[in-house]
């Protein structure tokens, strides 16, 4: 009894979704607000939370400052992509929203069945957190330094959490990474 108390639990793994199925959910979502909401947590590695606390004030160019963040800390910045940042202006523009108003006023219920029906385009199930995920396995696969991934991309402060967050490394990309390496 007691060994079934104390016994570690297995570590978590998880399907990581390939880029091309991402950008292709990406692309094929229409509406501009949820595209936006897609690409914030998959580009931006955004938590959804953080993505739906967004307003005005806190988009800096391609800088986001996430104010009383998971971490504890007073302040983040996340980092997007500019065509990311250009369409996230442009939207703000266009929907008139007001500095201190949220860009996405929705609840987070709404903004996890956004990414379940994104995800039902390509016939997957897909989650928030598999769009943050991929953000970390994606920059990770891409040559990225692990502390880059750690620290700036999903903000987490030990550098073990990011472990944890990514994917198995199949046969298949096993054997390109070796081929890239060795030539």
């Amino acid at each position: 009894m007691l060994k079934k108390l104390y016994r570690s639990g297995k570590p978590n793994r998880w399907n990581i979704v390939e880029k091309e199925t991402i950008d292709e959910i990406i692309f094929r979502t229409t509406e501009v607000r949820n595209r936006l909401i897609l690409e914030l947590m998959a580009r931006g590695g955004m938590r959804v939370g953080e993505v739906l606390k967004l307003t005005p004030r806190h988009v800096n160019d391609q800088k986001l400052m996430l104010q009383t963040p998971k971490s504890g800390n007073d302040e983040e910045v996340v980092f997007i992509p500019r065509r990311v940042a250009d369409r996230l202006n442009g939207y703000i523009r266009a929907k008139s929203i007001e500095s201190s108003q949220r860009i996405f006023p929705i609840t987070y219920a709404g903004a996890r069945l956004v990414v379940k029906k994104a995800g039902k385009l390509l016939g997957i199930e897909l989650r928030p957190r598999d769009l943050r995920r991929h953000a970390a396995t994606y920059a990770s696969r891409s040559g990225v330094p692990i502390e880059i991934v750690s620290k700036v991309i999903l903000r987490h402060a030990n550098l073990s959490t990011t472990q944890r967050y990514l994917g198995k490394i199949g046969d298949a990309e096993a054997t390109r990474w070796i081929e890239n390496l060795c030539g």
